[in-house]
Formats: C-alpha cells, structure tokens, sequence
C-alpha cells in the first residue's frame, strides 16, 4: 500500500498507478508514476486523492462533494476515475471540470439561495438535475439533516444507474486513517462511493451513512487539505487577514491571565493565531456547533503544540454553553452573519463579565470590494459589485453591527470596517472567492479576466481586497 504522512511533508506511495477503465489517460498528470511517485505539502489535492485511492485498491469511484475546490482538479486531470460525480448544492462550479464528467453528474439543489443561483443548467444538459423546491442553501445550511429523504432517494435512483459497470471494493486496509495529509473513514460495502466535506454544514454526510453504507463503500473524507478547513487555515494564516485580527486584538487588550472565548471557532485558526501571540500563556476556549470543523481544530492544535492551552466544545452561538459572567474576553469573526445577529450578541454579553471586552468582526456584503488586475472597467465594476455569500435572515453582514453594539447595552464601543487584502501567495482564499465574483461575468469576460490576472500575477500587482466591519466593546 503506502505509508501514511505522519504530521509532516512527505508520503511514499507505492501501487499508485490508476487504471483507466474508459479511455487512455491524456491529462497532463497521466504520465506521472504513481509507483515511484514522492508527495509532499505542496502537491495538489488530485495527486492526494489518486494516492488514496491507490492505498484503498479503487481504481474508479462515486465522489459526493459540494465545493469544487474539492473535486475539480480530479474532474480535469483524471475524469475516469469518476465513475460519476454528485454535487449536494454546489456553491459554485468549475465548468471545464464539470465538462469532463458531465455525462455522469448528479446536481441536487434547492431552488433559492446563491449556490442555486450560480449554478448554469442549461450548460449540462446532460446531468442530472434534481430540484429540491422551496428551499435555501447556504454556506452553512444542514442540508443532508434537514433533507435526508430526498437526497437518499435521488442518489440512490443516480448512483445505482452509474454502478453498472462499477465493481464492488473491499479495502484491505484499517477502516480509518490518513493518507497524504487526507484522513479517511470506510463503512459498509458496495462500489466505493467517496463523500467529500460539505462545507460549512454542521451534520455533514452523517444523518446518511448508515443509509448508505447498506448499497455502497461510504469513504468519508477528511483532513487540512479539503473542504472548508482550507479557506478557514488559508484566510487564519493570510498576512492580510492577521492585520485586521491584530487590530482586533489591540482593542480587546488580552491580558496572559485573561480566560477568553471565541464563539464559532471552527477549525481554529483564529485561536492559534491569539495562542502564538500571547506565546501560550492565554488559556483560550472556543465554541462551534460544528463538530466536523471541532474535529479537524483539535487534530491541528494538536500538531501546533497549542492542544494545552485550547479547549473547545460543541455548542450554539445562540445557547452558549458557559454560566454568566464567565469570560474577560469573548471575540466572534464571520459568525453573526450566519444567525439570530441580536440573540447571538446578548447570549455573548451574558457570559462576558462586567468590565469584560467584547469583538466582533463580519462581512460587509454592504461594501464594495476590490481586485486589482489590469481588465476593462466595465468588467471591473461586475467582479467589485457589493457582497459576497449568503446572510442569514436575521444576520449581521453589514454596518448595523455598530448599532446593535449599542443596543445590547456596550460601551466604550470602537468600530472600524477594514478592507482586508489577499494576494497571489493566499490562493486558496483567492480560488475560494473568485468563483462567486465570476458567476456575475460571461465566458468571455471570464477569459479576459483570466488573462489580466496571469498578468497582475506575473508583476506581483494582483490582489482582492475583501471587506470586513469590525467593532468592540465593553460590558458595563
């Protein structure tokens, strides 16, 4: 098989070879020898999974996915080893890799929200589309909790279609591991069917494996190097980013013997980035209702060396699992836009101790942002038009954080909105972000932003500035 990658660069893989069951390879990673083949932390995400593959001895499997991040690499470079390709709610599509499979594909969306918005139908009339009706995804929403069902119903339909000429796998290996920075977890038996991350929902796959893994070999995914794990690490660790969350922290004037909390911590970079700051003398805990995200936050800190000073658990923003009056610090970055904004501020001023200090940074889909490329302005003024992503119905995404600072009751309130930039060298927020600015541009004008970008990249001018409002504040 292979050796897995132990918290470091480096992966032998050996029996990597994957067989085309359709067609000669003629990709331009094809020629590569899986046999002898090195992976290190820079290799892409379709050499990490073409090595996983070869550990559990599939050569041709389902993927179920949502971001393209995820599957597109693999979509281009080599398409048979797509027996076919799911996407639960897409929020945004790679439409040369979509081209590949598109023969094979299964959309399921819900007929509101961005994710269906962006989604260009009429470009793959040949996928399958099912439409889940009166329903909005977001990048956040439980979608497989809430619409278990229909989902079983039309992947089974689709999939027991495409597993015609697709052999039943039985991996000769441990049920969970990690191979090339990717951890794994197998059930049931069947054609191998790989679940990716479904972004930020809190359930992900798991109301639907015992389904499932009745039909086929459920390969859960998961790992730094998928899903939304690599926007939050990527973004936590952008030069940018650290700027605006280092004025954050100014404000908030953390003391090594303060007990602070982040609400909605996710994979954890933030709390990393505050561990290394205050040199791992701040205990620091945080909370997400998120266990997936939780999970991956610990194996990381964990790795860092910072697992003796966070703690975190699993809880709602709008319930916090803490007594009142328990925290000097408490912070929140990205987080209100996603629920009750009012309801998540007074359960944060609720456990906040008098005289305690409070942070709280959102998008701002209120602001406009700006890309810096040589492209025509009529094209500019579409990629900079205002907002990005969805906002919950009672969210926070806008100047109104400032108000509703005042209206819990804070005071001493700062508030700064701060235009956060990220350049070539932070490419998986820049891939992340792109996508949705490009939904608003025609093909045409995609290629011509293509280009711009290749030349901004080449003499180091190119940058997105992504916009932020930011406020903090005492409890009286």
């Amino acid at each position: 098989g292979g050796h897995s990658r132990d918290g470091g660069n480096l992966v032998s893989v050996a029996r990597c070879r994957i067989h085309s069951l359709d067609a000669p390879l003629t990709k331009t990673r094809s020629k590569k020898n899986w046999n002898t083949m090195t992976l290190n932390s820079e290799s892409p995400l379709e050499d990490r999974l073409l090595a996983l593959f070869a550990l559990l001895g599939i050569e041709r499997a389902h993927i179920a996915a949502r971001g393209p991040n995820d599957w597109s690499g693999l979509a281009l470079t080599h398409p048979e080893a797509i027996a076919s390709l799911t996407l639960l709610c897409p929020n945004g599509l790679e439409r040369e890799a979509v081209r590949e499979v598109a023969s094979r594909l299964l959309i399921l969306s819900g007929d509101r929200g961005p994710s269906y918005e962006s989604i260009p139908f009429d470009e793959f009339p040949d996928a399958r589309v099912a439409i889940l009706p009166d329903y909005t995804t977001l990048g956040w929403t439980d979608i497989v909790a809430e619409k278990r069902e229909d989902i079983r119903e039309h992947m089974f339909t689709a999939l027991t279609d495409f597993s015609l000429s697709l052999p039943h796998t039985s991996p000769s290996v441990a049920t969970e591991g990690e191979v090339a920075g990717i951890t794994y977890r197998i059930k049931g038996l069947g054609p191998p069917l790989v679940l990716m991350p479904l972004f930020l929902a809190p359930s992900q796959w798991e109301p639907l494996i015992p389904a499932l893994s009745k039909r086929f070999t459920t390969i859960t995914l998961g790992g730094p190097n998928l899903g939304p794990v690599v926007l939050l690490e990527a973004r936590g660790k952008a030069r940018g980013y650290r700027e605006m969350l280092s004025a954050l922290f100014t404000e908030l004037s953390i003391k090594p013997d303060d007990r602070v909390l982040e609400v909605g911590c996710g994979s954890g970079a933030i709390m990393r980035c505050l561990a290394e700051k205050t040199y791992g003398r701040t205990v620091l805990d945080g909370v997400d209702i998120n266990a997936y995200l939780l999970a991956e936050g610990r194996s990381l800190a964990s790795k860092t060396g910072f697992n003796d000073v966070i703690t975190t658990c699993e809880g709602s923003a709008l319930a916090l699992p803490f007594p009142d009056n328990h925290f000097d610090v408490l912070y929140s970055v990205t987080v209100i836009e996603e629920v009750d904004a009012d309801a998540m501020l007074a359960e944060i001023v609720r456990v906040t101790k008098p005289g305690g200090r409070i942070g709280v940074i959102c998008r701002a889909v209120d602001l406009r942002w700006t890309m810096n490329a040589p492209v025509k302005p009529e094209i500019r003024a579409k990629l900079e038009a205002e907002g990005i992503g969805g906002v919950a119905v009672c969210g926070c995404a806008d100047a109104s954080l400032y108000r509703r600072f005042r209206e819990v009751g804070l005071s001493q309130i700062v508030t700064f909105p701060h235009l956060t930039p990220f350049t070539s060298s932070d490419r998986s927020v820049v891939d992340f972000a792109l996508p949705g600015r490009l939904d608003a541009v025609s093909p045409e004008e995609t290629e011509q932003w293509e280009t711009a970008r290749a030349t901004a990249e080449k003499d180091g001018s190119f940058f997105i500035a992504w916009p932020h409002h930011c406020a903090a504040g005492i409890k009286p």
